[in-house]
């Protein structure tokens, strides 16, 4: 037989294998008898993504065709078969009661060779463990009386920038002046470091949060690689972040530790609790033995409070200002509250004030059901697991786990109406009938968001200080409904949201 003969045999046995392959493995549902949908031989159940449906529509469009069939229903995320969650108890055992069977997420990560892919959101096992016990105390309620000022400080350079801004053009794009604002929140209590991104839109830290949501290392293909097979690409050493990027967070943690060292700088933010984990050796090994955290460990900490930081709270703040503008009755509403806890504090914003504002609270719960910045949960079952009082459905070891968050956000019998905005959903009284993993934006149990309490702070203080100041209003350029970017994990909107802005007259 030729050498040709031969290599194209060898290339014939090899697809055809592959062919086996994927077969078995896009057919595992269908030999379960567990209700799914007809996968793509790549993306699997994400075929839509990027192109025509986003993926919270896929998530809440899954959640609501197959609630009723089972406790969960099967799913392939691109190549690797998944159960979406349909059942609230089983979402319960899974977020709480069986955590510590749930407890890894089971995502790419390469802390090697792609560094900032070492944080606390796509790490598991031990070394999560330890890192989230040390990392809570920054943000326990101590910590955000703290940081209070520092926020309120840079909200009030937020109104004078938009009232800069106002007497050139009284129609604003909202996204874009949040996002800048809660960039210099997030780089002044993580990084102690002024950004000055509100007063120039092209600084530094702007441009790269900006890139870090907007570039991908990848497409579609290999990005469907990592997601399907994470320990074989970590294995082949592949990278999800680019590397400029890397490169940026990596220079901005070294130089500022290395000035804070040598300055005897004490701070009591993000940054100086990862010195001390740097210094002190207050990290555990996974045989218990003493642990630094490394150079590389900070900067992937301080990446994902950046990155999650500045751009759910941005978000979140500008839908709830779109949604008030269309409902003009409930912003006023609103703002009465604002303007009476104000004035019961001599007209200064305390860290009170955020306890004592009832329908503030209202007013972000109900944006961020109705727009869940995340719409999905993913953990990673650690062995086999029946679920309780269903006999044929079982979660395998080593599956992944969808809770789709923004379907239950969407189910009718929980929310009845889900598409109408209403803060009234989450008085006091009715949120006591709901179960809590019925609200899904932060998690639930013991792996929910641990910057949850700082990210409801911020935009609570930015939604009280500009609504005391100005009137938000829909105009020619406000898209009703809004267009939503399909290209993006993330819900967020396609177009900026434009908004009529006026100036109110206030009392000092």
């Amino acid at each position: 037989m030729s050498m040709t003969a031969v290599l194209l045999t060898l290339i014939l046995t090899l697809f055809v294998a592959l062919c086996a392959f994927m077969q078995r493995r896009l057919s595992y549902w269908r030999r379960h008898g567990i209700a799914h949908d007809k996968p793509n031989w790549l993306l699997g159940n994400l075929a839509g993504i990027q192109r025509t449906v986003s993926f919270a529509d896929i998530s809440r469009n899954i959640y609501l065709k197959y609630k009723g069939t089972g406790p969960f229903c099967g799913f392939y995320f691109f190549l690797r078969p998944a159960v979406v969650l349909l059942d609230v108890d089983l979402i319960k055992n899974v977020l709480i009661k069986d955590f510590v069977n749930f407890a890894d997420r089971g995502m790419f990560n390469n802390e090697r060779d792609d560094p900032l892919t070492g944080h606390l959101f796509l790490l598991d096992g031990h070394k999560w463990r330890s890192l989230r016990g040390k990392l809570s105390s920054t943000f326990s309620s101590g910590k955000m009386k703290f940081m209070f000022p520092t926020i309120v400080e840079v909200t009030h350079n937020l109104v004078d920038v938009l009232g800069e801004q106002l007497r050139v053009d009284n129609v604003v794009e909202l996204k874009e002046i949040l996002a800048r604002f809660t960039t210099d929140v997030i780089g002044k209590v993580a990084f102690g470091i002024a950004c000055n991104s509100l007063r120039d839109p092209e600084a530094e830290f702007r441009i790269m949060g900006r890139r870090s949501f907007s570039e991908e290392r990848h497409g579609p293909v290999v990005s469907g690689f990592l997601h399907s097979f994470p320990n074989l690409a970590r294995r082949l050493r592949m990278r999800s972040i680019n590397d400029d990027i890397s490169d940026f967070f990596m220079r901005i943690v070294r130089e500022t530790v290395e000035y804070r060292e040598q300055n005897n700088i004490k701070c009591n933010d993000f940054m100086s609790i990862l010195i001390d984990l740097r210094n002190d050796k207050k990290l555990r090994g996974e045989h218990g033995e003493e642990k630094c955290l490394t150079m590389a460990e900070m900067a992937a900490q301080t990446f994902v409070f950046f990155i999650a930081g500045f751009e759910t709270s941005s978000t979140t703040m500008s839908f709830a200002l779109y949604e008030m503008a269309l409902q003009p009755q409930l912003q006023e509403r609103l703002r009465r509250e604002v303007l009476h806890t104000f004035a019961k504090h001599n007209n200064e914003f305390t860290y009170e004030c955020l306890q004592e504002m009832q329908y503030m609270d209202q007013v972000v719960a109900e944006t961020l059901r109705k727009y869940t910045v995340v719409p999905q949960l993913n953990r990673q079952a650690l062995s086999d697991y029946p679920v309780p009082g269903h006999p044929n459905y079982v979660i395998k070891k080593g599956m992944t786990v969808l809770i789709p968050s923004v379907g239950v956000h969407y189910d009718p019998d929980i929310y009845p109406n889900p598409d109408h905005w209403d803060p009234d959903r989450f008085t006091p009284e009715k949120r006591q009938l709901r179960e809590t993993v019925e609200w899904l934006p932060f998690g639930e149990g013991p792996r929910n968001c641990i910057g949850q309490r700082f990210g409801r702070m911020q935009i609570r203080i930015g939604l009280a200080h500009l609504l005391r100041k100005y009137r938000f209003k829909v105009c020619h350029k406000t898209e009703t409904p809004l267009k939503m970017n399909v290209k993006s994990f993330l819900v967020n909107t396609l177009n900026g949201i434009y908004l009529r802005v006026e100036e109110l007259e206030t009392k000092n």
